[in-house]
């Protein structure tokens, strides 16, 4: 039996986490489906599935093949498309991950950009405020705000976004505009709690005054699941809130916030385009890559 038509069956049974789910993706009936990952099961003499009436979960042996599996099938779509030559246009499927609002703000037009130049692509966009593996998850490409650990992955410098406090003019013409970060203490303070990557998840906040650091514990008067909403609230004239650069820059750009300490900001973090490290360059992801980078670097709001 095909060894590598195995693999894309394993993978999908995986990825789905069950058989009729892998099916309809792979447009093959139930039973052909489980037949052929038994039959893999069987040649490579190892379980790959724990099966229940439930759910089906991958095995240890198996997440170590599913890795496998999946780096095998990228190389081989990936000498397809070097095959088919470089000015080829892109076909097929790309999954790309970034952060929830910064996804939504810079990659999503990008993303739309791609699909009306490029008809033959499909993208699965994965927006998740947290660290995603992408060899792990079967992710072609990801953004990734911060600095990055030691990695095989290939990194990409696309800009950089700061840690920012704001308040709305309206709070600071009332409550005065704070001069030191010692200040904030005495002011009304909302807070993005955990539950994104960025948000700032405790009242202890660092700063930078020169090469010293400067370390406040500020008490919030209010606490949100969510920096829509702590930027929402301190547009009204609620109080100062801690978020990214990025995710003020209409606002601010608009007077609808203003930002409080700019002189005691951390350094700026660096935004990076990542990608998988494949034998051969895929061209899909090769022109996604170079689009989505011309477009970050274009925009004020990321330097």
């Amino acid at each position: 039996m095909d060894r590598f038509r195995q693999m894309q069956v394993f993978v999908a049974v995986a990825e789905e986490e069950g058989f009729a789910a892998a099916a309809r993706r792979l447009q093959m009936s139930p039973p052909a489906v489980t037949r052929m990952v038994a039959s893999l099961e069987e040649a490579l003499g190892v379980k790959l599935l724990n099966r229940t009436t439930r759910y089906v979960r991958v095995t240890e042996a198996g997440q170590r093949y599913l890795e496998d599996s999946r780096r095998i099938l990228s190389e081989v779509e990936a000498a397809d498309d070097a095959a088919a030559g470089i000015n080829a246009e892109p076909r097929g499927h790309l999954t790309i991950t970034a952060p929830v609002m910064f996804g939504q703000l810079f990659v999503m037009p990008v993303v739309l950009e791609y699909l009306r130049l490029y008809p033959e692509m499909e993208v699965e966009m994965v927006l998740l405020d947290r660290v995603v593996n992408l060899m792990e998850e079967g992710i072609d490409l990801g953004v990734r705000i911060g600095e990055l650990p030691d990695s095989s992955m290939r990194a990409l410098k696309v800009g950089s976004v700061r840690q920012v406090l704001v308040a709305s003019p309206d709070y600071l013409s009332s409550q005065g505009n704070p001069a030191h970060p010692n200040e904030l203490p005495q002011h009304t303070v909302i807070i993005p709690q955990a539950g994104s990557m960025h948000a700032t998840s405790t009242g202890h906040w660092r700063f930078f005054d020169g090469y010293d650091e400067v370390q406040v514990q500020v008490k919030p008067r209010l606490k949100v699941t969510t920096n829509d909403a702590a930027i929402a609230s301190a547009a009204d004239g609620f109080g100062i809130t801690r978020v990214l650069s990025y995710q003020v820059a209409n606002r601010v750009a608009q007077n609808e916030l203003e930002y409080v300490l700019a002189g005691y900001e951390p350094p700026a973090q660096p935004v990076h385009i990542l990608h998988r490290h494949d034998r051969y360059s895929s061209n899909k992801v090769r022109v996604f890559i170079d689009l989505l980078s011309a477009r970050l670097r274009e925009d004020s709001s990321l330097r």
